[in-house]
């Protein structure tokens, strides 16, 4: 009696321990996220088919990836627009279940650079941000010039998908890029860049992407929350090595989400002793931003480097391209278990 009642205990001790794994070879607690400014709907990887590209994501076993530039704009090895036979962004689906993503959510995007969230696990879309407006949106005092047709350059996008029994919310961005501000005139654009109004409007348009994503939830600082992209501004934080002046204008972006929301800046405080670029140059543009709850599952994060993602400017000197990217991905893992 007593040797049956202990393999039962066994059994039972046994199932308890079971670790469940995913098809990503990760317990069922854990996610790793891939974000990237793939420039161009990755340009570079159009005359292969992509498969460099789809090899590399299938390698690094991501549960959600976020791409940013998600769109197919020129012609294979040039600068040429492409017309009717865009491939991207139409075709995500298609290209995500080649690494292992059947969920794809596009969002918000008004012109040539979406971004494209895709995943293992459902994708529940919340909201595809453009801002437009016929009236300006002023931020604190601070006055665009102007009078824009949206207050969101590129588009934005807020997503959720559940794991681990969390819900965790995604903010996809990307950021007004130009020294003038949006929609100025040509022949503007020098007394608008002495002026600093790219800067200015970034800082709107950052405003306006929290204030009706995370800012419509009293409670998200106690949720699980990310938001990610290319923000096209440099933080106060890495500030040691660009050696701006205090009020600079370049640092209002990253400024306003430091004091305004409850989000925490994923790779500085990871290791703030050390400074990476996020692109082929010397500035780190593109930033994961958590908060608490969720910074505290982290188990490690980084900007990624390695044979394939390293920038390397075109040698045929093509517009600004790279290869296979002019940025770098960042990774983070979670454990959600915590």
């Amino acid at each position: 009696m007593m040797k049956k009642f202990l393999r039962i205990l066994t059994v039972v001790l046994a199932a308890s321990l079971t670790v469940i794994t995913t098809t990503s070879g990760r317990r069922s607690s854990q996610l790793r996220l891939v974000y990237w400014n793939i420039q161009n709907g990755m340009w570079d990887g159009q005359p292969d088919n992509y498969d460099r590209f789809v090899n590399w994501v299938k390698a690094q076993k991501p549960d959600v990836c976020v791409w940013c530039e998600a769109a197919t704009i020129y012609k294979d090895g040039t600068a040429d627009k492409k017309k009717g036979d865009r491939y991207l962004p139409a075709h995500w689906e298609e290209l995500a279940r080649r690494y292992g993503h059947k969920y794809v959510f596009r969002g918000g995007w008004r012109d040539n650079y979406p971004q494209v969230i895709t995943s293992r696990y459902p994708i529940e879309g919340i909201a595809r941000i453009t801002g437009k407006s016929d009236t300006l949106f002023t931020a604190d005092g601070i006055q665009v010039s102007g009078t824009p047709d949206t207050l969101v350059a590129h588009g934005a996008g807020w997503a959720r998908i559940r794991r681990n029994g969390k819900t965790l919310n995604i903010v996809t961005l990307h950021t007004w890029p130009q020294a003038y501000g949006f929609n100025v005139p040509l022949a503007d654009r020098e007394r608008s860049k002495a002026a600093h109004e790219g800067d200015k409007y970034r800082r709107t348009e950052m405003e306006y992407i929290c204030k009706h994503t995370i800012g419509t939830v009293p409670e998200a600082a106690g949720q699980y929350w990310m938001m990610m992209g290319d923000f096209n501004s440099l933080s106060r934080v890495d500030n040691y090595l660009h050696q701006f002046p205090e009020d600079d204008t370049r640092l209002l972006v990253h400024d306003y989400i430091r004091s305004e929301t409850p989000y925490i800046d994923v790779i500085f405080e990871r290791e703030p002793e050390n400074h990476y670029s996020s692109t082929g140059g010397k500035g780190r543009i593109d930033f994961v931003y958590c908060t608490k709850p969720l910074y505290d599952c982290i188990t490690a994060a980084h900007i990624h480097t390695d044979d394939y993602t390293r920038p390397v400017r075109n040698p045929q000197k093509i517009s600004n391209f790279w290869h296979p990217s002019d940025h770098r991905p960042i990774i983070v893992d979670f454990d959600l278990s915590k």
